[in-house]
């Protein structure tokens, strides 16, 4: 590996109701990306369960025991690759289910787990109509990792729409911002590729969005992407089922970072709110 470089492979796999064959899409994306030389390979939401929030629960697993939680862990060992397990359902011990993103090391040890934050409630006339929090619990925390050589944050889709989780991650170290994501056909040409940019520019760091791919009859906007520190498109997928793979440098970060010195100039603790009633 050369030095402060990092190779992603970023899975857009179509998801079906067969969460048998979604894991087994899964495993063998992973595979695709080790035998690529990637370090990292990352999942979208909700991998192995077709995002409708009535599935949800249906659909969660107990983490250890889940099979899906094996499957993750198991294929991180065998290819020796850095597994950020998109999101699927989780189920906890007390009955509640999360949102959560699983992340395993090469060893197949769990790094860490992010349950989603900002729950998806929204209804757009003509448009998206969703409730997750009818399902779902909150998570309550950020999550900042060390995995590959990188430091990660991990949000979950809706997550990004609200900026200061990616800068209370980046100032907690975070060098690349990954959001599994599943985006609509009326949210995703609107806003998918506006918020990836926004978040990359606004903190100077990588900002990774792994989607699923679209199906026929599908409603998923797809368009996994990968946004540099300056704001430009590293790659972007179609609508299609595919492997993106990329190289992404902390040279080229930190590189950005001294030609606008952004973070060191912070002055939050003079900031004022200055009105009249």
């Amino acid at each position: 590996m050369k030095k402060n470089i990092v190779k992603l492979g970023i899975c857009q796999m179509a998801v079906t109701a067969d969460k048998d064959l979604n894991n087994g899409k899964a495993q063998a994306m992973i595979r695709e990306a080790a035998a690529a030389k990637c370090q990292v390979a990352i999942l979208p939401e909700m991998f192995n369960c077709p995002y409708q929030p009535k599935l949800f629960s249906q659909y969660a697993e107990s983490y250890p025991q889940g099979e899906t939680f094996t499957m993750l862990s198991e294929v991180a060992a065998e290819q020796k690759i850095v597994v950020v397990g998109g999101s699927v359902s989780e189920r906890d011990e007390h009955n509640n289910v999360y949102n959560t993103s699983f992340i395993f090391d090469e060893k197949g040890d769990l790094l860490g787990r992010h349950r989603k934050i900002h729950l998806f409630d929204v209804d757009i006339p003509g448009g998206t109509v969703c409730k997750e929090s009818s399902v779902l619990s909150a998570g309550q925390g950020m999550t900042v990792i060390k995995a590959a050589g990188l430091t990660l944050g991990i949000g979950i889709c809706y997550d990004i729409r609200f900026p200061e989780l990616s800068r209370l991650m980046t100032l907690a170290g975070a060098e690349v911002l990954i959001f599994p994501a599943v985006f609509g056909l009326t949210t995703g040409p609107a806003h998918w590729e506006l918020l990836m940019r926004s978040r990359a520019v606004d903190n100077q760091v990588f900002i990774v969005g792994a989607a699923p791919a679209n199906v026929i009859g599908g409603q998923v906007y797809g368009h996994s992407t990968l946004v540099d520190p300056w704001g430009n498109i590293m790659a972007m997928a179609g609508m299609e089922e595919t492997l993106l793979i990329v190289e992404i440098s902390l040279d080229a970060m930190y590189k950005v970072r001294q030609q606008l010195p952004l973070l060191s100039h912070r002055r939050s603790d003079i900031y004022e709110v200055n009105y009249k009633k």
